[in-house]
């Protein structure tokens, strides 16, 4: 018998969330206004099912048959260069995602929404 693992968007977010908000130079998670409605339905379907619902702001995933793409809104500190930053976003989330759920991601698209200025 064989056994076949369903890992749900709303994990895969969720760890690629912290993967990204733990990324040095990233200041935090900002979902932005696609984002918002999307977190919203996500909670609200969470918490109607008894579930708490994971910290996934700032992160959309796309899963399409056997291809995941994972979309990231960050603000970023002043002291750092932004593609250098969004390029340590991405690796960090395709390792990350890969290590928790065995899911590869095909893309990772990191969206800088915001520099924060005088912000280590």
């Amino acid at each position: 018998m064989t056994a076949e693992y369903v890992i749900a968007a709303p994990v895969i977010a969720s760890v690629a969330a912290r993967a990204a908000a733990e990324t040095a130079g990233v200041v935090r998670l900002e979902p932005g206004l696609r984002g918002l409605a999307t977190a919203w339905t996500r909670a609200a379907r969470q918490r109607w099912k008894g579930l708490e619902p994971a910290p996934a702001d700032g992160v959309r995933v796309r899963a399409h048959e056997d291809s995941l793409t994972v979309e990231v809104d960050v603000v970023i500190s002043g002291a750092d260069q932004a593609a250098a930053v969004g390029r340590a976003v991405q690796l960090a989330v395709f390792r990350e995602v890969l290590a928790q759920t065995g899911r590869s991601v095909d893309a990772v698209r990191v969206s800088i929404l915001d520099i924060e200025v005088g912000r280590q």
